[in-house]
This record gives C-alpha cells, structure tokens and sequence, in this order.
C-alpha cells in the first residue's frame, strides 16, 4: 500500500484529472494479488468490492452513510442533496490489480472543485482524523477480500453482490448512460448482474447491461 499527503496529479476514471490539498483527505493505493484463488474474469469486481469496504469502513468509524454510484462512485449527503466524496480505480497490472481510492475528509465548501462535490466534514462525520478512517478502510477492505478469494470470487457465495446492490444509490432510479463509442442509453437502473454490470430496463422495456460508461442519475423512481 501506498499513500500520499496530497493530489496534485491524480488521474481518475478516462484519464480525468483530479487535484486536492494537502492533508484534506485519504489518498492511497493498495495492490492486490487474487492468483488462481479466483477466475480473472470475476477480477472486474475488485472495484464494487472496493466501493462496498470503504463505505462499510466509514460507516463504523465516522458514522457517516456512504451510498454507491455505479460502479465507482461514493456518495455522501451534504444539506440533503447527494455529492461525490470519493471515487475508485482500479488498474490490471502484471500479476494483480491496482486500486486507488481518493476520499474528500476534511474540504470545506470553498475548497471543493467542483459544486457537485462534497466531503466527510460536510456530512457531518463523527471522525475526520484520516488515521483512523484509514485503519477503518482497511480493515474492511481485508475482511471483504478475504471473504471474496476465499469464495473464490463468487460474487453472490462472498455476499458482495448483495451488498453493494442495497448500498447503491444508482439501483432503482432514472439514468442517462453515457457509453464508450459516443451511445447513450436511458432507462431505469434494475440490477447489477453477476458480472458486475449495471442492467438498465428502457422506455421500450428491454434489458441492456452497460459494463462500462458514466452513469448520470436523472431522478428517483417510485
């Protein structure tokens, strides 16, 4: 594992960049190496797996609710409306996976990059000491992988799909999709089938699975 103090060149999801200051937050990266415990079909989960312990992490040491936004995304509510605190990537390697987590703790509202964003101070988290939330992370994310090889990757037998599927904040509520390639896909997000991918249910009521793209939430349904 790795962590750094600062963010002055972090690079996201599509090469996007991403700044923070010093000591305002969680920036680490942790190698993990499955081996033939699991299928390396079933690797692409590392990043739900990642999502689901730090949101459980964070719950028990800040106790703080961290929704997920498919597939990489953690939420917080900052005045009652859903902001980014923290988002994942994971990167295949030679022998493992690669995943850097980035975690807002302490940003107040005039160090954000952007409105949308928000932070644990600002969801009034009972902790924002990052040396704790750290070990808190950790220690989840321990427990969820273990759990995870030792079923050999079985999303459903580590009880990692249904996880994350009640953690999710993108299951049940109306999406725009935005595909590689340029496509758009509008729906209702239903599910996150065994392969990690979101299902998203059209007007016309067909089923399509998106396993990569970004995801924006448009509205709740009831």
């Amino acid at each position: 594992m790795l962590v750094a103090e600062e963010q002055s060149a972090g690079r996201g999801r599509l090469d996007r960049s991403w700044v923070a200051p010093a000591r305002s937050g969680l920036f680490f990266s942790v190698l993990l190496k499955p081996g033939d415990a699991v299928p390396q079909e079933r690797w692409g989960w590392l990043t739900l797996l990642a999502g689901v312990a730090t949101a459980t992490g964070l719950s028990r040491a800040a106790g703080v609710d961290t929704a997920l936004k498919w597939p990489n995304d953690l939420l917080v509510t900052v005045d009652g409306e859903e902001r980014k605190t923290g988002g994942i990537l994971a990167e295949r390697v030679e022998d493992g996976v690669v995943l850097g987590i980035g975690l807002n703790v302490s940003l107040t509202e005039d160090e954000l990059p952007v409105p949308a964003a928000g932070s644990l101070a600002l969801a009034k988290a009972s902790v924002t000491d990052r040396d704790p939330l750290l070990r808190a992370v950790l220690r989840s994310l321990e427990e969820w992988y273990g759990n995870w090889r030792a079923a050999a990757g079985d999303p459903a037998a580590s009880g990692l799909q249904e996880t994350y599927a009640a953690g999710c904040a993108t299951l049940g509520r109306h999406v725009r999709a935005e595909l590689p390639g340029g496509r758009t896909l509008t729906g209702t997000a239903e599910a996150v089938d065994t392969d990690g991918r979101l299902v998203i249910r059209t007007a016309e009521g067909q089923h399509e699975t998106v396993g990569a793209g970004d995801v924006i939430h448009l509205r709740s349904v009831h």
